[in-house]
């Protein structure tokens, strides 16, 4: 068994980043994701990489973009107002189809909100994260061990699919100390041979670019861009089942509000309630096979969330709406506790159509 280190989880991805070869960080400070970025400072000189703390959120997207184009795994981090000043450079990044790799630590919002944590940025990352048509891949880890292994996981997959790939975090796992494993396998990095890293004489130049002016051209990008998505969707789909297989009330969660649902859920089964979690791993793609399996089994559903209600959307559709879906939720940076979720269960047992 490898030694475990006690980290914070914000500082478990930037060390985890480093493991999967990142050498180039472009940030901006911003609570609560700021270890990331001072994490990154200290350690990237240290190992010949580059940390630069652009001038705004705009800026460090776009050296994202520089850096991906001419082939080397790069990343950037930030919490939810940052996100949305990157919305366009991410767009770019799918428009170039050019892997990067993308940390959101949530806030609460909308507009500067506060800084305690949230999930109400499932729509922004989940549909898009910027104007067009276009996915990325969103990673939601639950502990500070998934964020270290998530980020490795996430840049693999950018490099595998040439897409951008996204953690998506709260500012509790961001913040929180766990012990963590560094022992993490990853995946050798793809040949590149679309990057503008020079020709050497031996090639024609390459060009990276998301600009396409002639509407055939530009139709024909994006149908060949979605059975990517496609393929991505049938091959990459993580979820965790908890107590589901005779689960009367089916709980999903995803990030902290998971690990309140667990105890919720282990209280619930002691007062002999038959009730389940369905914990996405990935928000995109989301994990409908076993929402489309339990929709047959179970009486209802209910979405724990940081948010007036956004991933029940997708539970909504993934079950075809067979079953009631519920929601229990808090926001504002509150996150509910075991007995609130508790009590919502309890009350479903009973009948309750609330």
């Amino acid at each position: 068994m490898s030694e475990k280190v006690l980290m914070k989880g914000n500082e478990a991805i930037a060390e985890a980043a480093i493991i999967a070869g990142c050498r180039h960080y472009f940030g901006y400070p911003i609570t609560p994701q700021t270890e990331i970025a001072a994490y990154m400072a200290k350690k990237m000189p240290k190992i010949g990489g580059t940390f630069l703390q652009a001038e705004s959120e705009i800026a460090a997207i776009n050296m994202v973009y520089g850096v991906s184009s001419a082939g080397k795994r790069v990343m950037t981090s930030s919490s939810s107002p940052g996100i949305s000043l990157k919305g366009e450079g991410i767009s770019y990044l799918a428009g170039a189809d050019l892997p990067a790799f993308i940390v959101n630590v949530q806030r609460g919002g909308p507009g500067l909100g506060g800084i305690q944590p949230s999930q109400s940025d499932y729509f922004q990352s989940t549909r898009g994260g910027g104007h067009g048509d276009y996915h990325m891949i969103v990673l939601a880890p639950a502990s500070v061990q998934e964020m270290a292994e998530l980020t490795v996981k996430g840049f693999d997959l950018a490099d595998k699919y040439r897409m951008t790939a996204m953690i998506l975090a709260d500012g509790t796992l961001g913040q929180m100390m766990e012990p963590v494993s560094l022992d993490i396998k990853v995946s050798p990095e793809p040949e590149k041979p679309w990057a503008t890293n020079g020709t050497k004489m031996q090639r024609e130049h390459n060009i990276v670019n998301s600009l396409s002016l002639v509407p055939d051209e530009l139709e024909q990008l994006n149908i060949e861009r979605f059975k990517k998505y496609a393929v991505v969707e049938q091959n990459e789909a993580m979820y965790e089942e908890y107590k589901c297989d005779d689960a009367e009330i089916v709980v999903t969660a995803f990030g902290i509000a998971a690990r309140v649902a667990m105890h919720a859920i282990d209280r619930a089964r002691e007062e002999g309630i038959k009730v389940g979690l369905i914990r996405p791993i990935t928000l995109w793609p989301f994990p409908k096979a076993p929402f489309e399996k339990y929709a047959d089994k179970a009486k209802c559903f209910l979405s724990v969330e940081l948010s007036m209600g956004q991933m029940i959307e997708d539970v909504k559709l993934a079950t075809k709406c067979k079953k009631p879906v519920y929601l229990c939720n808090r926001v504002g940076g509150i996150i509910p506790t075991p007995d609130e979720v508790l009590d919502f269960i309890r009350k479903l047992n009973q009948g309750g159509a609330l």
